[in-house]
């Protein structure tokens, strides 16, 4: 269990987030158009996975624009937005934004993403939700970089995820 803060104050969340080195565990999250992404979809690629509670918030809404912002220059790299935000709200979001660099990825159905990677709140007023995380994988699926945002109102390091590349 990591212990971060909201607002200061402490939540918890159900696990840590897994070690550098490992394996990305394969995952089933809900595209835009309600098909299901597995690790597999992005075989070949690195990946930087920009977790946060809701895209509906100020914080979690600029890591989504920032990412989409450095996207377009990254090679063989996909970066991947993931919420428990409904597919609709992240699709919202994103067109009324012109975001077009960035896969948005919702575990809104099961929480499993959550669950198997230690993200879940599990107490606080954000309880059910993703804690503001960046997982980064090589293109073998391999972690390369993780980061476990100590303040949830706080910006990830976006240079540290995009130099782990």
């Amino acid at each position: 269990m990591a212990s971060i803060t909201l607002g200061g104050n402490p939540v918890h969340t159900s696990g840590e987030l897994p070690a550098v080195g490992t394996q990305l565990a394969d995952f089933k999250l809900v595209q835009n158009d309600l098909s299901v992404a597995t690790l597999s979809n992005f075989a070949g690629k690195k990946l930087v996975l920009n977790i946060f509670p809701s895209v509906d918030t100020g914080t979690c809404a600029t890591s989504v624009r920032k990412f989409n912002a450095s996207a377009s220059n990254l090679e063989n790299t996909t970066v991947l937005c993931i919420s428990r935000d409904l597919p609709f709200a992240q699709k919202r979001f994103c067109g009324a934004e012109g975001l077009e660099n960035v896969v948005n990825l919702s575990d809104f159905q099961e929480g499993s993403f959550g669950k198997t990677n230690g993200l879940n709140i599990i107490d606080g007023p954000l309880a059910g939700l993703h804690s503001r995380a960046i997982i980064v994988v090589d293109e073998n699926g391999k972690i390369t970089h993780t980061e476990q945002v100590a303040e949830i109102a706080d910006e990830p390091n976006y240079e540290a995820a995009l130099a782990a590349l």
